[in-house]
């Protein structure tokens, strides 16, 4: 009887999760359609890029910025003694840009954009507005989705490379005014092993990372219910799967770009 009652448990959770799946990827399908309709999307566009790339700067370069300090402190630490103190900056450099730059801002801003976006457009979903769009004959794909899907696919990047300079600035500053390094020992260890692909290979993560909180919370939002309690719901997952699909895509990515 357990067992039984087991794997119509698995039977069940297995159908949920690709039925999810294949929601999903109507979701994102009808999205990708609804491109050509600039008139709708286009004049939203701007806007959106301000409000999740311009005011998201401030969280994204606070991180950075103590990232940059612990690591050049860390740095320091393990390299006592045995390896010159300029690989400081060699690991400061490599760390932020190949990894923690995008990875820490993605997760951190998964939590302020795609909790946003779930949250805003659950609220229109459980309040009808969204309905009241599809009954005007008006596509809320295209006004609702796209300029925000868009926004963070273009601006995540250009965070990221923020992220990146003012870590490795703060990590030069930290280097020079704790651990008595010149200016020059540090840039010297920092292009030391730099190559131009790293900060490509930030970028690339940087577009696939904005794309799926985006993705995502918008996904999560058009497809609320329940009302506040749903709202709620809604907001949480949206935070989990892209902090997942941010961690499964940061393995991709090594594995497929990085692999030699």
């Amino acid at each position: 009887m357990d067992l039984n009652r087991s794997l119509t448990s698995l039977g069940a959770a297995t159908l949920r999760a690709f039925g999810g799946l294949g929601q999903f990827s109507r979701f994102s399908a009808e999205s990708f359609k609804a491109l050509p309709n600039v008139a709708t999307w286009g004049p939203l566009l701007i806007g959106q890029m301000r409000r999740l790339g311009v005011d998201s700067l401030p969280i994204a370069l606070f991180l950075a910025a103590f990232t940059g300090i612990v690591l050049a402190l860390q740095a320091s630490y393990t390299f006592t003694g045995a390896i010159p103190l300029y690989f400081v900056g060699t690991l400061v450099e490599k760390t932020m840009v190949l990894e923690l730059g995008p990875v820490l801002t993605g997760l951190a801003l998964s939590g302020r954009i795609g909790a946003n976006i779930a949250a805003e457009l659950g609220t229109m979903r459980v309040s009808e507005q969204i309905d009241a769009l599809e009954t005007m004959a008006y596509d809320p794909v295209a006004y609702l989705v796209v300029p925000r899907v868009l926004a963070g696919f273009l601006m995540f990047p250009v965070i990221v490379i923020f992220a990146n300079v003012v870590a490795i600035f703060f990590g030069l500053v930290t280097s020079v005014l704790l651990l008595h390094m010149s200016p020059q020992t540090f840039l010297r260890g920092a292009r030391l092993f730099y190559r131009h692909f790293d900060l490509i290979y930030s970028i690339i993560k940087g577009f696939s990372f904005g794309l799926v909180i985006t993705i995502i919370g918008c996904y999560q939002g058009f497809n609320t219910r329940g009302g506040a309690e749903g709202v709620g719901i809604a907001t949480t997952r949206a935070v989990v799967i892209a902090g997942m699909l941010i961690l499964v895509l940061d393995a991709f990515w090594a594995a497929t770009i990085l692999k030699q």
